[in-house]
């Protein structure tokens, strides 16, 4: 069950910050599991239970070890992370419910870091058509938990022609957070409680960001069969047997 994290977490994760290498980690390996991972673990499977019913809903605990494809002297991860979701190809192109624990604190909520830009067209597009339910959902959350609104914003800004909305038009990615800091929830489980009581309030908009991208997939999928269907030469071929005869 999961108690809380504790001071040797946070200092473990700044040192390996301002010392990613090997030499550093391995002789700490255990304060990474027993502080960081363990706690990780235990409060993903708490986080995912409420979701666990929901079909298509899974959740993943970061580990402290990076991609391959990072560059060499990054090995270490000094931010950890629990991903509780719809399965899906791309994590980082769908919406998410997201805990992070960094040498800063913890910081927890609703985000779709880089969805498609059509997914975000769909998104201002359903606004303007009929933009209650969306304000009035996000509206109540974020006065009543005190989120913040965040997301990367274009270069060259939107136009936005209902006022009101242009805190969203901005947005090429969005995430709905809070961050906690304090010693008193971060090494209690008071931080357990708060993140489950927000990712329960911000479902809704996981889903509702979850039914854009949906419907954004199965566009993609009627316009390349209609393409496929229109262009001459498009039926199936069969691949032609080789001369040679195989051994199977």
């Amino acid at each position: 069950m999961f108690e809380g994290f504790s001071q040797e977490a946070l200092e473990f994760l700044l040192g390996i910050r301002h010392n990613n290498n090997k030499d550093w980690f391995e002789p700490r390996k255990a304060v990474y599991t027993q502080k960081i991972f363990e706690p990780m673990k235990a409060l993903g499977e708490e986080l995912f239970e409420p979701f666990s019913h929901i079909d298509g809903m899974m959740y993943k605990v970061g580990r402290i070890y990076r991609d391959e494809n990072f560059a060499p002297y990054l090995h270490y991860r000094d931010t950890m992370w629990i991903y509780v979701r719809y399965d899906a190809w791309y994590w980082n192109k769908t919406p998410t419910l997201y805990f992070e624990l960094s040498p800063e604190g913890a910081e927890f909520g609703f985000r779709i870091s880089k969805p498609e830009a059509a997914v975000m067209e769909r998104f201002r597009s359903g606004l303007l058509e009929e933009p209650e339910p969306f304000l009035n959902m996000v509206d109540e959350f974020v006065e009543k938990y005190g989120l913040t609104l965040g997301g990367d914003e274009y270069k060259r800004k939107k136009s936005c022609p209902v006022p009101g909305l242009e805190k969203y038009f901005v947005k090429k990615g969005l995430s709905i957070y809070t961050k906690v800091s304090g010693s008193e929830e971060l090494f209690s489980r008071k931080i357990a409680e708060h993140a489950a009581e927000v990712f329960k309030a911000l479902q809704p908009v996981n889903d509702y960001f979850h039914e854009i991208v949906e419907i954004e997939e199965l566009a993609k999928a009627i316009e390349k069969e209609d393409k496929l269907q229109s262009e001459p030469g498009s039926e199936i071929r069969m691949v032609k047997a080789p001369d040679v005869e195989f051994m199977w």
